[in-house]
């Protein structure tokens, strides 16, 4: 007799196991927990961004942030990933970073404007889900080793922590009064366009490594940003978000200069509207 839930399978299409293999793995299960604990972080943001409470809202989309950074590491650590797991993590970043930062700045400043705030919340909902659905499209292409160390766009969890920048500001102690309300829309609105855009972003996936000498410093480096990230965590994160973006165009120049390096020119990317668009992308 059947069970009243379906078995937990990965990979339903697999070939049929025989009945004593049936068994899943504790570890095969562990990435899928991380994901959903990443998504439980989403929906909490959302819950105290409407009861006010702010800050946690964006503790909570912090960690959310980072158990999606260990999700995929540790099934590909376990040697468990599957079609399932990227699934379920699509959904969970979806909501996490693509419903909770707007709806977080919707409660926190937009409220007042009603529609017009309403409908930058919707255009970072919609470039989020289409960033998402690039990025699983594009899985498995083959492309130049070189072409691993970017992005296409700027990915949903950056651009999730990056849009809260008015936030951080706010927290700091810089006021952001309700009338800067439309400027917080166009920039929320420029968020979702580099979300959805096809501007490199370095990925850091493919670095190839760190010099012996560098090892205690960069650790050192580390533990002091950490340190200061609890101490001081607006002015951290409103730091390393002005940062990032100003890191943008560097991307955008080294990925020029190592498309000519490799004779791709096509893959040169320039802001002539003229120019060709080509019909396939080769980064996530």
């Amino acid at each position: 007799m059947p069970g009243l839930f379906p078995p937990f399978d990965p990979e339903p299409e697999a070939v049929e196991r025989p009945r004593r293999l049936r068994r899943i793995p504790i570890r095969s299960v562990i990435p899928n927990l991380v994901t959903l604990l990443s998504l439980c972080a989403g929906l909490t943001s959302i819950r105290m961004s409407f009861e006010g409470r702010f800050e946690m809202a964006v503790y909570a989309i912090l960690i959310a942030a980072v158990l999606d950074g260990l999700d995929g590491r540790l099934a590909r650590y376990l040697h468990v990933t599957s079609k399932f797991g990227a699934e379920l993590d699509s959904l969970s970043d979806f909501l996490s970073f693509g419903v909770a930062p707007p709806l977080l700045l919707f409660v926190w400043n937009f409220h007042d404007i009603n529609s017009f705030g309403w409908v930058a919340v919707v255009l970072f909902a919609i470039a989020g889900a289409l960033r998402l659905a690039r990025f699983n499209t594009m899985l498995g292409e083959d492309k130049p080793a070189w072409q691993a160390n970017f992005f296409t766009g700027v990915p949903i969890p950056a651009g999730a922590l990056a849009v809260l920048l008015p936030v951080y500001v706010d927290r700091v102690g810089i006021d952001v009064p309700q009338a800067a309300a439309p400027a917080v829309v166009a920039y929320v609105v420029l968020i979702a366009a580099l979300m959805v855009s096809r501007v490199p972003t370095f990925s850091g996936k493919k670095y190839g490594g760190i010099q012996r000498e560098w090892v205690v410093p960069i650790l050192i480096g580390v533990v002091i940003l950490a340190m200061l990230l609890v101490s001081y965590p607006f002015h951290v994160l409103s730091i390393l978000t002005i940062l990032y973006l100003a890191y943008i165009p560097f991307g955008w120049r080294a990925w020029n200069r190592l498309a000519r390096t490799h004779g791709t020119k096509e893959d040169e990317l320039t802001l002539d509207v003229a120019d060709p668009v080509p019909d396939d992308e080769t980064t996530p």
